[in-house]
Order: C-alpha cells, then sequence, then structure tokens
C-alpha cells in the first residue's frame, strides 16, 4: 500500500506551488490557451477544482461524477472566471481533499474512478498529486516537465508504465533513463524495443505532452500510445 499521508503533504506543497504561480497572472493571461487543445487556462484551472472535489466524492463512496456531460458543463462554466474566483476555488477544493484525505478512513480498501477504473483508496492522494503538477505544466506559465520533483517524476513514469503494461495496442518496451528502467506495453516479458532518455522526456511522451522526438529508440520505431 502506497504512503498516503506522505503523498498528501507532496499535494499540498504542489498545490501551494501552483497557486503561487497562478496568482501572479492577470486576467487576460488565464483566459489565453493552455498547453491542452481546446483548454484556456481558465479550463485547466476549472479542472482542478472539480477533480478535487470528485476524488473528495471517491474517498467517501460517492460516484467521481455525476456524469462525464456533467463533468464537461461544469468545467466550461468555471472557465472563464476571473483570477481571483479561480485561485479561490482551488484552494477551497484542495482544502476539502485534504480534509477527506485526513479522515480516519481504511485506506487498503477499493474505490471506483472514473469508467469503472478501481484502484486503492491509499494511491487516490497520488493521482491528485499527478493532476496538480501535470496541469500546473499544462498552464504553460513556466513550470517545465524538467521542474517536476524528482520522486514525483519517478513514481509516475513507473504509474504510467504499469497502465500501459498488457495493452494490446503498445508493444512491449523498455524504458530507461540511463539509471533506472521500467518494461511496458503487451508481452512485456520479453520487450524488443528500448526507449532511452532524461527523465522529464520519458515522462512527457508517456503522458502525452511529448511527442518523444528526443527520446533514442533501439529495436524499432518509437510506438505511438494510446490517450491516457
Amino acid at each position: 500500500m502506497m504512503d498516503h499521508a506522505h503523498d498528501l503533504v507532496c499535494v499540498r506543497e504542489a498545490t501551494d506551488r501552483l497557486l503561487t504561480a497562478v496568482a501572479a497572472l492577470d486576467d487576460a493571461a488565464l483566459a489565453g490557451p493552455s498547453r491542452l487543445p481546446g483548454w484556456s487556462r481558465g479550463h485547466v484551472l476549472a479542472h482542478l477544482a472539480r477533480n478535487a472535489d470528485a476524488l473528495v466524492n471517491v474517498l467517501q463512496g460517492r460516484p467521481m461524477y455525476a456524469s462525464a456531460e456533467a463533468r464537461d458543463a461544469d468545467i466550461e462554466e468555471g472557465a472563464p472566471r476571473p483570477v481571483r474566483v479561480q485561485v479561490a476555488d482551488v484552494r477551497d477544493s484542495a482544502g476539502r481533499f485534504q480534509a477527506a484525505g485526513d479522515a480516519p478512513a481504511d485506506w487498503s480498501r477499493t474505490v471506483e474512478l472514473r469508467n469503472g477504473v478501481t484502484d486503492s483508496a491509499s494511491r487516490v492522494p497520488f493521482r491528485r498529486w499527478a493532476e496538480v503538477e501535470l496541469h500546473h505544466v499544462d498552464l504553460g506559465i513556466g513550470y517545465e516537465l524538467e521542474d517536476l520533483p524528482g520522486e514525483f517524476t519517478e513514481r509516475e513514469t513507473g504509474f504510467l508504465a504499469e497502465r500501459f503494461s498488457g495493452h494490446s495496442d503498445v508493444p512491449a518496451i523498455r524504458l530507461t533513463d540511463g539509471t533506472r528502467a521500467w518494461i511496458t506495453g503487451r508481452g512485456a516479458d520479453a520487450p524488443g524495443i528500448t526507449v532511452t532518455g532524461r527523465p522529464a522526456d520519458l515522462l512527457g511522451w508517456l503522458a502525452g505532452r511529448r511527442d518523444g522526438a528526443a527520446l533514442e529508440v533501439t529495436g524499432g520505431e518509437l510506438p505511438k500510445l494510446p490517450p491516457l
């Protein structure tokens, strides 16, 4: 089981970094495009706020979202708000998530997320940490994959490698940053392709934030990964 208490501290620290950065923006910058196709920076922040509330639902045994349509509508409704309102919403929703995480609970229990995905409750704080860190990068305001905490980069790389493990559309791959290695894809017991690169470039490719051009590939071509 993961150390949920440690991850809750990391979520709080990551949220503080994001809020400090966003508070320095003006409303025009917030309305500008993020790095996510079709989303402004306001969309990203509205998503982060509603994701925190959705994970409270998960921890408390309720459906993560009322529906996919309701999720999308909430993001669209929240996207145009001014900076001060966005910052307050992200901060307040983060506080609700932290309170839910601090409540006594059986962290070994299984919880249900979106689309029927299940996981250990102990991994929910790490999932939230990933949301905050990667979407901070998605804002395109000076926080890059290279700026992510080393612990997060290593763990998220492992998490995504696990996610693609056994996937029928992903060939067997060995990923390495030169010191650490992960195996993923179908038939992962005998990978024929090795992908080597800096930690930030490996994570960026796995997370759909970089095209993999900076990676070295042997044994074949760089595979096309399915969307997360």
